[in-house]
Order: structure tokens, then C-alpha cells, then sequence
């Protein structure tokens, strides 16, 4: 049991010393984070093309596992506005059958990814790219939110962003008034209502004043959700979903992209919620449980679900500290499910519209994708606005695919740019020995002559590795390698032809302080045997004596 501590659930280690009072806490902070992810949830899923129960089933099902699996004690899980456009785009493609196998699948790999402890690798994901999507999905959501907002008479919206634009401007001259304003009194209600308070989420807010208008002035005119969907109270049905090979291959691209998108939002959210209550979550505890939970989503009839930052931060300022008020949260939204859904039915579209509009504002990022525009590199700038453009105009899986390539790319060229190769002076050659900037002249025998390497040797920098053929009037070669951390094959490769080069002119290849991974690589390869082990020596001293002793006799 010992060697999976590290996928033990938050929620067991809290139960050491749980007591009423932060029971209580618990219970409040669940409750209201349930009636801030209420009309979250329905905004959700409306934008994200399905039911609106079905974001509510999403936040019940997989926010309940979350929150009972995962490795942070304040996580709360739910659909999050990452993930609109994907679905979006999977149910255009695919319907509904494909997303459900899609988030089964996704939840699969997270689990995977969790037992193999890939937790601490979504750090690596440079952040040009997650800050790139992020605007890019925001633009998206915004985008997508038009036809409800003016409420313009138009069919279906398409999901190509260029496509999407061309219809609005066709059709803007069927603009509805009445629905524009309620709208604009939405937005604005969540603008301003934080100056009146910070407990009750302007959301909600928005949603009562709306409705109350609309219901009571029998404003025709203005589409609610019950217009256009048909809401079903009560719990979702369990399905198993129908696997095949062929749609199961065509389907782990996306499959594979809402696993890592959930993947990173949800361990973004853990950091910055451990930095909020001074803890420390279980990343790959937490990959786990986020696995569970969009697999029990799928087979509830949900949709993809992560770690929501806003609502999780929510839940710590209302006193939540342990899993518990994450399963609160969950059986809070189950009994409105079951008792209230049908009141959903009477909701302005225009106000969800608005609700999601400030919801792309606040997860878009901009201020920081503009200080990033005026301060990072151009290799850097070129990743962030490739990303934002791919997220864009085609999707985030081709923006998340191109984007870690291109990154992957620019790192090599970065390495290779500072991986150099360096002939030492002889202090005899210097004019005035004082002027080097080594204050520990080595004297080198003069059979001898000897290369420093700076920077990982791998095959970015292999081609300007050494030119031993320049060098004449020698028998010995030196490489001193203590500045190398790390060589791949190709490196090796390099120092293989090296060795042929020195061993045609009759030269001794010596290597001075190999580092444990370089060192690896040349004893797998048989590099050891080739040089000698007497030509490995610990540091350079031992190096320049073992050079003299190679010296010719007169």
C-alpha cells in the first residue's frame, strides 16, 4: 500500500482529526460554491452544445469523485469554459455519442497518467502555449455567445470561427432589442453587484432579476431556456457507451487533448489553492481522481470536467479546508437537480450569454498575453501567437499539437545555441597571463592540447563539436567535460567519430570529469572499451599527467 501513497486520496488524510466545527465550515462553503456553480453549469452546457442538465450532471457526478478521489483538499471539479469550443467542435463532428466516448477516453488516460506519475511533467508545458489557448478559447467563448446576446433569428451556429463571424454579419439586421437589453443589464448586474457584495455570486444575481423581468412584463420576444430546450429533472440515467475500434481511433486526438487540458487546468487550480490555505496537493492523486471523474461523467451522461479555479478559490474564502465541501457542493446541486430544475426553464438566453461572456473575460488573460507580447523573446512570442491564432481559426487540438512541437523546436535551438566547444590557451601563448579570465592556468604538456564543452551535447550541437584535424604536431587529445550534464546519442555519436579522427592521426583520446549521465550513455554504447578506462580520468589534472606520460621520448 505504501507504493501508491502517492495516489492516495486528500480525503482520507483529512479524516485524521476531522471535527464538527470544520464540518460545519465545510457544509456552508459547499452550499454556496453549489449556488455559484449552478447557473455556471447551465451556461456551460448550453455553450458546450448539449442539455442544460447535463452541466449539472457533470458537476454533480464528477465534481463529487473529484472532490472523493482527488489529491487537493480544496479542489472543486465541475465543467470549466476550457472546454466549450472542444466539445463544441467534438459534438459537431462526432455528436454526442463521440464526446461521451471521448471524455470515457480522456478519463482513462488521466488515470494512466496518474498511476505512471506524469503529474509532475504538466509543468513542463511551456506556459507561451497555456496562456496562448486560454485567450484563444476565451475569443471562442465570447464568439459564441453573439447569436443569444442581440438575440439574432438564425439557424444553427457554425462551429468555424470564420464561418461563425460571416453569419453574425449577415444576419445583425435581425437584431432583437428587447433581448440586447436584458442582456446589457446582466452584464452589467456582474460588473457592479461585487461593490454590493462578495458573498452572493452576481451570476445569480443576474439570472433572478432577469427572469423575474422577463416572467413578469410576459416578454414574448426574449428566448429563455425553455424555449429552446426541454429541461429534465431528476437523476441522470447510467449508459455505458458503444466502443469501436474505428471510432476509438478516431477519437484519440481529442480524447487525448481534453486529457491534457483537464490535466493542466486542474493542477494549475491545485498550485494556486495550495498557496491559498499554505498545503500541498497530491498531483498525481489529483490526475487520478480527475480521471474518475470524467469517466463517471461520460457514464452519467456529462461532459468533460476539471478543476475549476474560480470556484475552488470561492470554496477557501467561505472556510472550506478539507474534500468534504467538494461533496457538499456535489449533493447540493443533486437536490436542485431533482426539486428545482424545472424553474431553469424560465432563464433569459441572453443572460447566459452575458454570464459566459464575463466568464471568457475573466479566464482570458490578456493583460498577461500582452506582457508577454512587450517583454518575452521572439522565439517565445512566435509560440504564444501561433497558439492563439491556431486555437483560434482551427482548434486546440491542432494549437496544443503545433504548439508543444514548435516549442519542443525552439528549445532545441536554444540548447544548441549555448552548447559550445572551447580550446584551451596555453599561458605561454598569452602576452601578459594576467589578462585571462582563469585564475587557475593549467600548464599543458606540449604533446597535448585540450577542448572544453559547455552545455548539453546532444545532436543540436554535434555538428560543431570539434575539428581535431586542425591540430597538428600533437598525440594527445584532451576533452574536458564537467560543464556536459547531459548527451543523447547523437553527442555520442560525435565523440565516436572523434575518437576515429584521433586514432587515424595517431592521437590518445582522454575525457576529464564525464559527468554520471554522459557516462551512462558511453558505457552502454561501449564507448568505455573503445577509449580505454585509463583514459577516463576523474578531473584535469589527472588528465594533463596522464597527457605527459604520453609525451614521445627524444
Amino acid at each position: 500500500m505504501d507504493a501508491l501513497k502517492y495516489i492516495k486520496p486528500k480525503f482520507f488524510t483529512t479524516l485524521k482529526g476531522y471535527t464538527r466545527a470544520q464540518f460545519i465550515k465545510d457544509l456552508v462553503a459547499g452550499i454556496i460554491v453549489a449556488i455559484i456553480a449552478l447557473p455556471l453549469s447551465i451556461a456551460l452546457a448550453i455553450a458546450s452544445g448539449v442539455n442544460p442538465e447535463q452541466g449539472l450532471y457533470t458537476a454533480v457526478v464528477a465534481g463529487f469523485f473529484i472532490s472523493f478521489l482527488g489529491g487537493s483538499r480544496v479542489q472543486i471539479g465541475g465543467p470549466t469554459a476550457a472546454f466549450v469550443v472542444i466539445i463544441y467542435g467534438i459534438i459537431a463532428q462526432y455528436g454526442m455519442s463521440g464526446l461521451t466516448v471521448a471524455t470515457f477516453m480522456a478519463g482513462i488516460m488521466m488515470i494512466i497518467m496518474g498511476f505512471l506519475r506524469f503529474g509532475d511533467l504538466i509543468k513542463f508545458i511551456p506556459k507561451t502555449i497555456t496562456v496562448g489557448f486560454t485567450l484563444g478559447i476565451a475569443v471562442g467563448i465570447v464568439a459564441g455567445q453573439i447569436k443569444d446576446f442581440f438575440g439574432l433569428s438564425m439557424g444553427s451556429v457554425p462551429a468555424e470561427f470564420v464561418e461563425k463571424i460571416a453569419a453574425y454579419a449577415k444576419n445583425m439586421h435581425t437584431l432583437n432589442w428587447p433581448t440586447l437589453l436584458i442582456g446589457l443589464l446582466a452584464l452589467l448586474i456582474q460588473i457592479f453587484w461585487p461593490m454590493v457584495s462578495q458573498k452572493i455570486p452576481g451570476s445569480l444575481v443576474a439570472i433572478l432579476v432577469t427572469t423575474a423581468i422577463v416572467g413578469l412584463g410576459h416578454e414574448t420576444s426574449v428566448k429563455t431556456i425553455g424555449d429552446l430546450y426541454t429541461i429534465k429533472a431528476g437523476l441522470p440515467t447510467f449508459t455505458v457507451p458503444h466502443l469501436s475500434f474505428s471510432l476509438v481511433r478516431q477519437l484519440m486526438s481529442p480524447a487525448f487533448t481534453i486529457a491534457i487540458l483537464a490535466s493542466i487546468e486542474s493542477l494549475l487550480s491545485a498550485v494556486v489553492s495550495d498557496g491559498m490555505i499554505g498545503g500541498n496537493h497530491r498531483s498525481n492523486a489529483e490526475l487520478v481522481g480527475q480521471g474518475v471523474g470524467n469517466l463517471m461523467s461520460a457514464l452519467f451522461g456529462g461532459i468533460p470536467a476539471t478543476g475549476a479555479i474560480a470556484r475552488t478559490a470561492a470554496n477557501v474564502k467561505n472556510g472550506g479546508r478539507t474534500p468534504v465541501a467538494g461533496m457538499v457542493h456535489a449533493l447540493t446541486l443533486l437536490l436542485i437537480l431533482l426539486f428545482l430544475m424545472p424553474y431553469a426553464s424560465l432563464i433569459p438566453m441572453s443572460c447566459l450569454a452575458a454570464i459566459l461572456i464575463m466568464v471568457g473575460y475573466n479566464m482570458s488573460g490578456w493583460r498577461t498575453f500582452g506582457r508577454m507580447l512587450r517583454t518575452a523573446p521572439k522565439s517565445d512570442i512566435a509560440v504564444l501567437v501561433i497558439t492563439f491564432v491556431l486555437t483560434v481559426f482551427f482548434d486546440l487540438v491542432v494549437a496544443i499539437e503545433f504548439g508543444m512541437v514548435l516549442a519542443a523546436f525552439l528549445f532545441l535551438k536554444r540548447m544548441s545555441d549555448i552548447a559550445e566547444v572551447r580550446q584551451w590557451v596555453d599561458k605561454e601563448s598569452l602576452d601578459d597571463p594576467m589578462l585571462s579570465e582563469e585564475a587557475d592556468l593549467k600548464d599543458v604538456p606540449k604533446n597535448a592540447v585540450v577542448y572544453e564543452v559547455f552545455g548539453a551535447l546532444f545532436f543540436g550541437a554535434a555538428n560543431d563539436f570539434l575539428n581535431v584535424d586542425q591540430e597538428t604536431g600533437k598525440n594527445v587529445l584532451i576533452i574536458r567535460m564537467r560543464n556536459v550534464p547531459a548527451m543523447d546519442i547523437s553527442g555520442m555519436e560525435a565523440l565516436e567519430e572523434t575518437l576515429e579522427i584521433a586514432q587515424k592521426r595517431g592521437m590518445t583520446l582522454i575525457l576529464s570529469h564525464v559527468n554520471d549521465q554522459p557516462y551512462y550513455v558511453m558505457e552502454k554504447a561501449g564507448f568505455i572499451d573503445k577509449v580505454g578506462a585509463e583514459n577516463i580520468c576523474e578531473n584535469i589534472d589527472a588528465a594533463l599527467v596522464r597527457a605527459a606520460s604520453l609525451a614521445p621520448t627524444k
